[in-house]
């Protein structure tokens, strides 16, 4: 799913218009981005949680040349999925699969 995509689903829920529905979206990443640039915890329950990382300096390699390049300390985004949403995700494959057995027996 791609943002435009998200901005079109807030859109179809209500009365809000396309421009409406775009400054929400907008303004729901804007305030994730912030708290984790801030070093804050992101909790949506029964979706999962962001966080960010920490990633120590290291010696890396240009692939193509072969060179030693060093890679500097970097803190990076983190996603953890709540198990409600991984069930959910599971229970869609699940039955699918079931489907598809039901259909080759």
């Amino acid at each position: 799913m791609t943002k435009a995509e998200l901005v079109d689903q807030v859109t179809s829920l209500g009365d809000l218009t396309r421009r409406d529905a775009d400054i929400v979206v907008e303004t729901i990443f804007d305030g994730m981005i912030q708290a984790l640039r801030e070093g804050d915890k992101i909790e949506i329950r029964g979706f999962g949680s962001f966080r960010t990382r920490q990633r120590n300096s290291r010696i890396g390699r240009n692939p193509k040349t072969g060179d030693r390049v060093d890679v500097p300390a970097k803190r990076v985004p983190y996603f953890k999925p709540s198990k409600d949403l991984r069930d959910l995700i599971n229970a869609a494959t699940a039955s699918k699969s079931e489907v598809s057995a039901r259909r080759d027996a």
